[in-house]
């Protein structure tokens, strides 16, 4: 599952949502959410978007200076620059996961949710 918190620059929530995705790695529930996330701000025509992300991967991919190896990535990538380049401004921070627990708790909300439906 994924979780996403979308908050103004003071750290005012705006919106916050979460999927079950079924079974799927760490990453490509990373991306998911990141795929999500870019999907909101595209949808509310948000001139601009700072994605904060636990994952080191993800965002090291994002800016580039990873290569995307595996293959069940590479279409969410893919997917994620196309969408990134359409909103226009969109910069990524990594962060521990100390700063990104409201995510993390969305996600494992919406897994336990599939899990008992």
């Amino acid at each position: 599952g994924f979780g996403v918190r979308v908050e103004r620059a003071d750290g005012e929530l705006i919106e916050e949502f979460a999927e079950s995705i079924g079974t799927a790695t760490n990453n490509v529930a990373e991306y998911r959410a990141l795929l999500a996330a870019l999907e909101w701000a595209k949808r509310h025509r948000a001139p601009r978007l700072h994605v904060r992300s636990d994952s080191l991967l993800l965002v090291q991919q994002m800016l580039g200076n990873y290569k995307v190896k595996h293959p069940g990535l590479q279409p969410l990538h893919a997917q994620a620059r196309v969408l990134a380049h359409e909103i226009g401004k969109v910069t990524f921070e990594h962060v521990g996961r100390a700063r990104n627990a409201h995510a993390d708790r969305l996600a494992n909300a919406a897994m336990d949710d599939a899990s008992t439906a």
